[in-house]
């Protein structure tokens, strides 16, 4: 009976991470695949929300090739519900009122970025709205790495404290800011995801100037982080994990010098997406592993 208690765990303890490796994954995706309907101007290929046009929930007749990606990029949302609601199943079936807790916001996030996306449309892609947009996502995509995290790792009852740990939220709050003042430089630029649509009316190269700083100030201080944990002796995981999110800010600021310099070819911007979605992830979890990941710190 123990050896049968003792599967049961092990497999529930799968399950979770299964299930938050798939949240963490998909809503990815959907950062993508918004930043395929921006940059392909089909921001606006179905014109109202919740149908798609004024008559059906679905493109009918002639529609071209804009609605057929607005579209698509809405039916991903039952994707994100799906996952969701498998989440919270494995979450519900662990009987811990934390995992529970973070499963719920992650269930909620759904719902919640289909009407913002909904507004998004009915206000012809008001560039500050879109930019919130895409945030929440971020958002729910850093509950998804923690949700991933505490199968494993329960919260401590007493707040990790200590200088390298300021160090790392500091890094974390830099890694906010950038990602935020790059939806604002992107609310400037050319694509704007319907020919039409309007821009937020800032100057695109002071705001890529300030984007940039803060993207200087942000590698900075994660190279002093990585001094930090290995001078304090941290385990491996903890230095990998900031390692890996160096690396990471490094392979995203290339991307975002060149696209610069290339007049923003849409290939880059779309993988300028993919890793600013990275970074939430990873940012994130180096957080984690820094506070909580070496018990003897």
């Amino acid at each position: 009976m123990i050896d049968r208690l003792g599967h049961r765990v092990r497999h529930l303890d799968d399950w979770l991470r299964g299930w938050a490796w798939a949240s963490i994954v998909v809503n990815i995706g959907i950062v993508v695949t918004g930043g395929v309907v921006r940059l392909t101007g089909s921001g606006l290929g179905c014109p109202t929300w919740p149908r798609c046009t004024d008559e059906s929930f679905t493109p009918h007749g002639a529609y071209d090739l804009h609605s057929a990606i607005e579209f698509g990029n809405r039916m991903l949302t039952y994707v994100l519900v799906a996952v969701a609601i498998g989440t919270f199943v494995a979450a519900w079936q662990s009987g811990r009122r934390d995992l529970r807790r973070l499963a719920l916001v992650i269930a909620l996030g759904i719902p919640a970025q289909a009407v913002i996306g909904g507004i998004t449309v009915l206000t012809d892609l008001n560039p500050w709205i879109v930019s919130f947009h895409l945030l929440c996502s971020m958002a729910i995509i850093g509950v998804a790495v923690l949700f991933r995290w505490r199968p494993d790792r329960p919260a401590p009852a007493v707040p990790p404290r200590g200088a390298v740990l300021a160090l790392a939220w500091s890094t974390f709050a830099a890694a906010w800011a950038v990602l935020y003042v790059g939806t604002i430089v992107t609310g400037s630029g050319p694509h704007a995801g319907d020919k039409d649509a309007k821009r937020n009316g800032l100057d695109p190269l002071q705001w890529s100037q300030v984007h940039a700083d803060l993207v200087f100030l942000l590698v900075g201080l994660t190279v002093g982080l990585l001094f930090a944990v290995i001078a304090t002796k941290r385990s491996a995981a903890v230095r990998r994990a900031v390692v890996v999110l160096l690396v990471v800010e490094l392979a995203q600021g290339l991307i975002g010098f060149v696209q610069y310099f290339t007049d923003l070819p849409v290939v880059l911007v779309g993988f300028h997406m993919l890793g600013a979605a990275i970074i939430s992830a990873t940012v994130t979890h180096a957080l984690l592993q820094v506070r909580e990941g070496d018990p003897r710190h």
